[in-house]
């Protein structure tokens, strides 16, 4: 087979692997632009590939979830986006099929920084769909990413992963009222 049919049946994200090999084979290291980091991260967290993730952020990040509800702290470097990232088994397998899906990225000025506008779309136990809309904001620098604003609605969120009355509970105690700007 030949690598242009092998890389013809992979997902994007592998693709961009394959890619970046026969690169690095050919004449050195490469570093994956903003938008293959981003479609790697997107697709890794779909996939469920969790354990590979933090190794696309730099060792120091600012990642930030502004509509986190709860609130959550940033996440400022490579260790705490593992944690960030380590789902127990039992969890993982509760959690629904999702993929990626209505994929825009728009390039700025700035050639470190993306936008990004996607959705999940989840497969529930009903095999009814639901799409979580998604923009992140990215600054990826030597194919790492070292800062992210990630604006992800939470009642769908919440809502495809079966969840909606851990929401409506942190609501109730008053979650917006700790929150720091």
């Amino acid at each position: 087979m030949l690598l242009t049919e092998t890389v013809r049946s992979k997902g994007p994200e592998q693709t961009i692997m394959i890619v970046a090999a026969c690169a690095y084979y050919l004449g050195g290291p490469v570093s994956l632009s903003p938008r293959e980091v981003f479609l790697q991260l997107v697709h890794g967290v779909a996939d469920g590939n969790l354990s590979e993730l933090p190794d696309l952020y730099g060792e120091v990040t600012d990642v930030r979830h502004p509509m986190a509800t709860p609130w959550s702290e940033p996440l400022t470097s490579r260790r705490a986006l593992r944690e960030h990232f380590t789902v127990p088994p039992e969890v993982r397998e509760s959690l629904p099929k999702r993929s990626v899906v209505d994929v825009v990225v728009h390039e700025t000025a700035d050639p470190e920084v993306i936008v990004a506008e996607f959705a999940y779309e989840f497969t529930l136990p009903d095999d009814c769909m639901a799409k979580v809309p998604c923009i992140f904001v990215m600054r990826v620098r030597d194919g790492q990413i070292i800062e992210s604003r990630d604006y992800i609605d939470p009642i769908r969120t919440y809502t495809a992963r079966g969840d909606l009355d851990r929401l409506i509970a942190s609501l109730r105690r008053g979650v917006y009222s700790s929150r720091r700007s």
